[in-house]
């Protein structure tokens, strides 16, 4: 359920109802404000799965986490009056987390799929526990969470902890950002006007058994990945056009030939996106046809731009799902001991994402190969040296070299951490496990260098177009060969970086004018803060948002 909020915004009301990939990734961002639902049904259920918890520790019933101990312990009976303490002892010895702190943007939308989780009423705690998950989020006050201890076995036990122990408030060596300062959850309590709260039977367990926090970074990976992938589409429209390529090889009726998906959407944009038809017969350089980067860019991108739908469709259904152990039926009040906390469709999902990031760049970094060398870029100069009348011009060798040194990091994050699950942890009870935090944070850090990359593809990019002007318009203003999104991208750039496009001379004349390193910073904080860039290929991420994943 949504709502308006005074800023134009459309916030999210939280009932249990599922919320989308790019409803999650803006609450991370915090351009979304969650709130709870006031409808009596959703909570009316929460209660009545909290009763059916209660009633089975009056009758003493022998339930797992509940009155017995956890995992390979679970054979140890708890008795009545010590199952809180249980669960507030699950929570001090999953207080073992280490590494660096996570990117905020991950806490938040994990804290969030949580609450709206637990509203299902499938796990049994009390509407306070979710009240104070929502109220954290809307006072943005942030668990400090480290990006080591979880195997996504029984869920994210150590990392959803922290989030569990920050809003009950002990022990208050948890920490929590909030109002720009770090401090004992204790203490943000307090500021927050609330008391430290003792958890009751199944609660500590119902907060922290779950794949709320490997699905949060997924989403927020798969978020970015499908802007990424729209950036990556948009400038091999660029490229293409700069080395001279020939539209034929998207034709429609190749298409119709081999009819996958993926390859008829990705020859579509292309044919959108290039300023010239199919039905071109023009061909530059003495090639009776392009090499294979140009030629089979569609049947290169289709199995990646199918894949990506593919990972966002099993994420959202992953963070959307009851993760929790035991189940509670509260129709029947029977409690459904299972394992859906298991992060298998994280894990491999983000393996495969991680993949796919290392193919775009790698197609990218071909293209960029062509670009730079006179014997296959069709009469651009080499490096795409833009004053070739100043013999120590090298253009752009430098960045060339730092666009080879990602590519690789890419390609090597593409392979699987899946498959080298431990198979002894937790007294051999977690024999089998996901690794889907490991892989999702991964994942997270392939979208990073991604974002680089593509800050470096970007300026190969608009060099290429403005040489490739210069050559067949006796001026440098790439816009006359772009068709409209791919403009809108390059005047975006030039923009994000001060200058003024349309002039006579390329974006990068003498080597030492201007810093590509200060030009790199910029476009990547842009890829990874603001976003114009991804803005302007709003089109197409929205057609493949429109073609694959509604």
């Amino acid at each position: 359920m949504l709502a308006s909020s005074p800023s134009g915004h459309t916030n999210p009301v939280l009932s249990g109802a599922p919320l989308s990939i790019n409803v999650v990734a803006d609450i991370g961002r915090q351009r979304l404000i969650p709130s709870l639902t006031d409808d009596e049904q959703v909570l009316n259920r929460v209660h009545a799965c909290r009763d059916v918890v209660q009633k089975a520790v009056r009758n003493n019933e022998r339930i797992y986490g509940i009155t017995t101990g956890f995992g390979g312990m679970s054979d140890i009976p708890i008795p009545p009056q010590h199952v809180a303490q249980t669960q507030d002892n699950l929570l001090a010895f999953l207080s073992t987390s280490t590494g660096a702190s996570l990117d905020p943007r991950h806490v938040r939308a994990a804290m969030a799929l949580r609450a709206n989780v637990l509203l299902q009423g499938r796990s049994g705690v009390r509407l306070e526990l979710i009240e104070r998950l929502v109220e954290f989020l809307r006072q943005d006050a942030i668990p400090v969470v480290c990006d080591l201890g979880s195997i996504g076995a029984s869920g994210d036990l150590v990392p959803l902890g922290v989030i569990a122990r920050s809003i009950i408030g002990h022990p208050s060596t948890t920490q929590v950002k909030y109002q720009g300062e770090q401090a004992d959850s204790h203490d943000v309590l307090q500021q927050l006007n609330y008391s430290a709260l003792q958890l009751e039977a199944k609660e500590g367990l119902a907060l922290v058994n779950g794949t709320s926090f490997s699905s949060a970074i997924a989403a927020n990976c798969v978020f970015e990945s499908q802007r990424l992938l729209s950036l990556s589409l948009v400038l091999q429209s660029i490229m293409v056009r700069a080395l001279g390529g020939h539209p034929e090889a998207f034709h429609p009726f190749v298409d119709e030939n081999k009819p996958h998906p993926g390859q008829g959407w990705s020859a579509q944009m292309m044919r959108d996106l290039l300023s010239y038809s199919p039905n071109d017969s023009k061909r530059n350089g003495d090639l009776a046809q392009d090499r294979y980067s140009l030629r089979c860019l569609a049947q290169y991108f289709a199995p990646i731009v199918e894949g990506i739908a593919q990972i966002s469709q099993s994420i959202s259904t992953e963070m959307n799902a009851v993760s929790d152990n035991p189940l509670i039926d509260v129709d029947t009040g029977r409690f459904h001991q299972s394992g859906n906390f298991l992060g298998q469709y994280v894990a491999m999902s983000m393996d495969q994402l991680r993949r796919h990031l290392g193919l775009l760049a790698k197609h990218l970094d071909v293209q960029i190969a062509q670009l730079v060398a006179p014997a296959f870029n069709n009469g651009l100069p080499a490096s795409l040296r833009g004053n070739s009348s100043r013999p120590f011009n090298m253009g752009l060798k430098g960045l060339q070299i730092t666009g080879n040194s990602i590519m690789p990091l890419l390609t090597y994050l593409g392979n699987p951490l899946t498959e080298h699950f431990p198979t002894h942890a937790e007294e051999f009870n977690q024999n089998i496990n996901g690794l889907s935090w490991g892989s999702a944070n991964l994942a997270w850090r392939s979208v990073q260098l991604f974002q680089h990359y593509l800050s470096v593809a970007s300026i190969f990019a608009v060099q290429a177009i403005d040489l490739r002007a210069g050559l067949e318009a006796d001026h440098c203003d790439g816009r006359e060969l772009l068709g409209e999104t791919a403009t809108e991208l390059y005047e975006t750039v030039y923009d994000l970086l001060e200058r003024n496009c349309g002039q006579e001379s390329p974006f990068l004349f003498n080597d030492d004018e201007q810093s590509l390193e200060v030009d790199l910073q910029m476009l990547n904080g842009d890829l990874a803060g603001a976003g114009r860039m991804h803005e302007a290929v709003s089109s197409v991420t929205d057609s493949f948002l429109a073609e694959f994943c509604e």
